[in-house]
């Protein structure tokens, strides 16, 4: 009875007493500590070769052409193939040959288009044809002398006849100045790549409510006017675009003038022309209305190599 007895009081210091050597023989929290620093070397070691891994990318250089447009431009949300070439003084069936597109209405999200340059126009080659001299024996002529008539030039003569074998017949003529032409407005100093200036006029008459701005985004005029009244071409050009595909115009006559022009007629409420029909300034191309806009008016712009300017420049605009 004394021994079983002795057992079951040394059970519990023996239990207490392994407990304690396992503590003390892995120390407080050892494990915890030795656990969370190899942790953080580990996530160092992957943050530093992520870090390595990303490279920041490569700005992409646009080529552009000599005028400052991009020869390759990829298309954004919201664009179609007329906005295009409306923003960059371009004729829409030209981009479209040039990459290929058949249903001009189609065009995707992040797809790179080639635009035409403007050093790819048609320009006429003039072939200078250089003379050489022939070897033909040619005979000689008494020579004729072109003089402009001065009273210079008639002593020459009478001294040339004084002494006829010395030289040959005198023609005297004179010389008439060039007629001065003038144009009814020019483009301000601006001329377009061929050299010459271009004129403008009015493309209606009316009252103008809205002028240009930069500032406020206003990339024309406008014009109020009556319902049906007519619009006409501000200057002589090939018309690139004839409808209502354009957000926030209407319907929509663009008129290319050259290399460097077109200008744009907007809210009509009926066109008259269509694409690829070559006008005259003057000539009536629609009708006004309020096709896109909430008064009766014309929004008339005028773009160089695609870049608004504004119309005051080139017509004689007369403010209320």
């Amino acid at each position: 009875m004394r021994l079983k007895k002795f057992t079951f009081q040394l059970q519990p210091i023996a239990i207490a007493a392994v407990l304690v050597a396992g503590c003390s023989s892995s120390g407080p929290h050892a494990p915890i500590v030795e656990h969370d620093a190899e942790r953080e070397v580990a996530r160092g070691a992957k943050l530093k070769k992520s870090t390595a891994s990303v490279v920041a990318p490569a700005t992409k250089v646009v080529p552009r052409d000599k005028d400052g447009r991009p020869q390759i431009y990829a298309v954004q949300k919201g664009d179609t193939l007329y906005s295009i070439a409306f923003n960059y003084g371009l004729d829409y069936r030209e981009i479209a040959e040039l990459n290929n597109i058949q249903n001009h209405d189609i065009i995707h999200v992040g797809k790179e288009l080639r635009l035409p340059s403007a050093s790819a126009s048609t320009v006429v080659n003039k072939t200078i044809v250089e003379s050489k001299p022939s070897d033909v024996p040619v005979k000689s002529q008494p020579k004729v002398a072109k003089l402009p008539y001065t009273e210079q030039a008639v002593a020459q003569i009478e001294k040339m006849q004084e002494d006829p074998q010395k030289s040959g017949p005198v023609l005297v003529t004179k010389i008439q100045p060039k007629p001065e032409i003038k144009s009814e407005a020019k483009v301000d100093g601006i001329t377009d790549d061929d050299g010459s200036a271009l004129e403008w006029s009015m493309p209606t008459s009316g009252t103008l409510i809205s002028e240009f701005s930069e500032v406020a985004s206003r990339k024309g005029i406008d014009i109020a006017g009556k319902l049906g009244q007519a619009i006409v071409a501000s200057s002589a050009g090939k018309v690139v675009y004839s409808g209502n595909g354009l957000r926030g115009y209407g319907k929509l006559v663009i008129i290319k003038h050259n290399k460097a022009y077109l200008s744009a007629y907007a809210h009509n409420d009926q066109l008259l022309v269509k694409e690829g029909q070559n006008v005259s300034k003057g000539q009536k191309i629609a009708e006004m209305g309020n096709t896109d806009t909430d008064q009766v008016s014309l929004h008339f712009e005028i773009r160089r190599f695609g870049k608004p300017v504004d119309p005051a420049k080139y017509l004689p605009l007369v403010k209320s």
